[in-house]
């Protein structure tokens, strides 16, 4: 890849897509409108391209892969038919359909489009590479950087697996020898489709009390949350960032060169924002697809443009379908009910203890007015 000769270069981040064969008009007009209005140079998926759960894809060896890559290559198209290279990782919920990463990434992406990047040497599966963006010039200087992770799938027993320690020794090894081709380090962005914990830094801490404070669980449990000071009074925060179980040190990694400038992830589809911790900013882009659950008409895509002659800032926004198509959805009922979904198992618990907390009380109530009327 290489900057434009106006010496820009636009990417544009599509996440949790999440769609079934039977792909949602939706989820097609938005990708559609996006990638027309915005002419992205690059397109990066990050992850959750298909709802890899459940029962919409069916059989089993070859028949199970055909399914799949007749969905992608549909999701893929608003890109592929512009001749637009697009890069891909992978989220939880890919893998689950029953086809590797590392499958899905050489057997259905790379026969599709402009598919770009080729999977780190020494890690299993697919869809943890770097993309180094040349200069305008024409020379082999490398004048920025993109690196996609793969962030892992769901722990047993609840929650999401660690990072990777072997990514994390991949990127530094990868980082430092772009620092000896290049004399410096080269300024860089990570995609990935779930959040560190450190995400929770740009965040500001809240009373349970306060309006529009956000429950968190797990190695948050019984927090609250809104928005922090380093993020724009527009962003937005509906439900927590659902992060690994434990940290093994990837924002440490990333942070301590001084080359990573931001960090773009998914994962918690109606979140919205970008702060900024220890000099990092991390960010957060909503979901694109509307057979899952998700912020309703504010689903949308994240562009980034870069410039050569400052390469370690950038320029951030969304793209958002009731902007790009309108405020009509195809299915209404289900995407008022889908957006008041718990959005986890653990978001879950307690509505449903609430509701049994209730009904136990009617139920007495009842049992008392029987008694003594």
């Amino acid at each position: 890849m290489r900057f434009n000769k106006d010496k820009t270069f636009k990417i544009m981040q599509i996440t949790d897509m999440q769609e079934i064969p039977a792909i949602s008009p939706d989820t097609m007009k938005l990708l559609d409108a996006a990638v027309e209005a915005e002419k992205p140079d690059l397109v990066v998926y990050t992850g959750d391209q298909i709802k890899g759960y459940g029962v919409t894809y069916k059989g089993k060896g070859k028949e199970l892969e055909n399914a799949v890559k007749s969905t992608v290559q549909k999701l893929l198209e608003p890109v592929t038919k512009r001749g637009i290279p697009y890069a891909v990782t992978f989220g939880n919920h890919d893998r689950q359909v029953g086809i590797s990463n590392k499958d899905q990434f050489e057997h259905i992406y790379k026969t599709l489009g402009i598919c770009i990047g080729e999977q780190a040497e020494g890690i299993d599966g697919g869809g943890t590479y770097n993309i180094p963006i040349k200069s305008s010039d024409g020379c082999d200087r490398d004048v920025a950087n993109l690196y996609l992770f793969d962030s892992g799938t769901d722990a047993k027993g609840g929650g999401y697996e660690p990072f990777d320690p072997a990514i994390i020794k991949w990127y530094q090894k990868t980082r430092d020898e772009l620092k000896d081709k290049n004399g410096d380090y080269v300024p860089s962005i990570v995609f990935q489709h779930i959040p560190m914990d450190e995400y929770y830094r740009v965040l500001k801490r809240v009373s349970k009390h306060e309006k529009g404070a956000i429950r968190a669980f797990r190695t948050h449990k019984n927090e609250y949350y809104k928005v922090g000071d380093t993020c724009d009074k527009n962003d937005i925060l509906l439900e927590p960032p659902s992060v690994p179980n434990a940290n093994t040190g990837e924002f440490d990694a990333i942070s301590e060169c001084g080359d990573v400038k931001a960090v773009f992830v998914g994962h918690d589809h109606k979140n919205s924002f970008v702060g900024t911790y220890k000099g990092v900013d991390l960010g957060f882009t909503q979901s694109s697809g509307f057979n899952v659950y998700g912020n309703r008409t504010k689903r949308g895509v994240r562009v980034i443009v870069l410039n050569e002659d400052e390469p370690d800032k950038y320029k951030t926004y969304t793209r958002t379908f009731d902007e790009l198509v309108g405020k009509k959805v195809s299915k209404p009922l289900y995407d008022f009910f889908s957006s008041k979904a718990p959005e986890t198992v653990d978001a879950a618990i307690p509505m449903i203890t609430k509701a049994v907390g209730v009904l136990a009380v009617i139920v007495a109530i009842i049992v008392l007015l029987i008694k003594f009327l």
